[in-house]
C-alpha cells in the first residue's frame, strides 16, 4: 500500500496575511490542485494533514474514501510537527509513504506514479528536474521511526543529508516537482501560465 502525507497546516506566512491554501488557481482551490493530482494517481492512502484555518481548508475537499484528516495541534512550531502528525496516522498496511507539500499544485499525477514503479531496495526516491531535486519524495515504510524524531521548520532534508547511500535520484520530465508557491509573485507566475 503506499500513502501520501499531504502538508497542509501551514500559515501561509509570506503571503501577506492570505492563506495561500484556498487561494485560487483558474477557479479552483490551491489545495485541491494538489490532492487533485494525488487522487488520480495510483496511491492508495492520503493523509491530510491539517493546522492553520482547519476547518475552512477540510470545508474545500470533497469527501473520498482515499482521504483521512487529521489535526496538527502544534502546526506553529513548523513542517516538522505537522509530518511526525502525518507518521503517526498512516495505515498499518503502508509499505512507502510520499510526503507532499499543499502548495505544490502543479505536480502532475503520472510522477507519483512513476516514483512508485522504482520502489525497490528499501531506497528513499527523489525526483529530479533537470538536476534540481523536487517533490514529492517517496520513503520507505523503514523511515517511519526516524521520521518520526525530526524537529523543527526544514521538513525531511535532514534525513535526506543522513542517509545519502538510502537515496536514489530519479529524473522527471515534470517542472511541477520544482514549482512551489510561496509569495503571491509565485500565484500571479502560476496563474498566467
Amino acid at each position: 500500500m503506499i500513502s501520501t502525507i499531504l502538508l497542509a497546516a501551514g500559515q501561509s506566512k509570506r503571503m501577506n496575511t492570505e492563506n495561500k491554501l484556498v487561494k485560487k488557481i483558474k477557479g479552483i482551490p490551491l489545495i485541491k490542485c494538489a490532492l487533485n493530482n494525488i487522487l488520480k494517481s495510483s496511491v492508495n492512502e492520503i493523509v491530510i494533514v491539517l493546522g492553520y484555518q482547519s476547518e475552512i481548508i477540510e470545508k474545500l475537499i470533497d469527501k473520498n474514501d482515499k482521504i483521512k484528516f487529521v489535526f496538527n495541534s502544534n502546526f506553529e512550531t513548523g513542517m516538522a510537527s505537522s509530518i511526525r502528525k502525518g507518521v503517526e496516522n498512516l495505515s498499518k498496511k503502508t509499505d512507502a509513504f510520499f510526503i507532499s507539500l499543499g502548495d505544490m499544485p502543479s505536480i502532475n499525477y503520472d510522477t507519483y506514479d512513476q516514483l512508485i514503479e522504482c520502489k525497490k531496495n528499501q531506497k528513499i526516491i527523489v525526483p529530479m528536474f533537470k538536476g534540481q531535486k523536487g517533490n514529492p519524495v517517496l520513503f520507505p515504510k523503514s523511515f517511519e521511526k526516524i521520521m518520526l524524531s525530526i524537529q523543527g521548520d526544514c521538513g525531511a532534508k535532514k534525513i535526506l543529508e543522513n542517509n545519502k547511500k538510502q537515496v536514489l535520484n530519479i529524473e522527471i520530465n515534470d517542472p511541477g516537482i520544482i514549482k512551489d508557491i510561496d509569495v503571491l509573485d509565485d500565484f500571479n507566475n502560476l496563474t498566467k501560465n
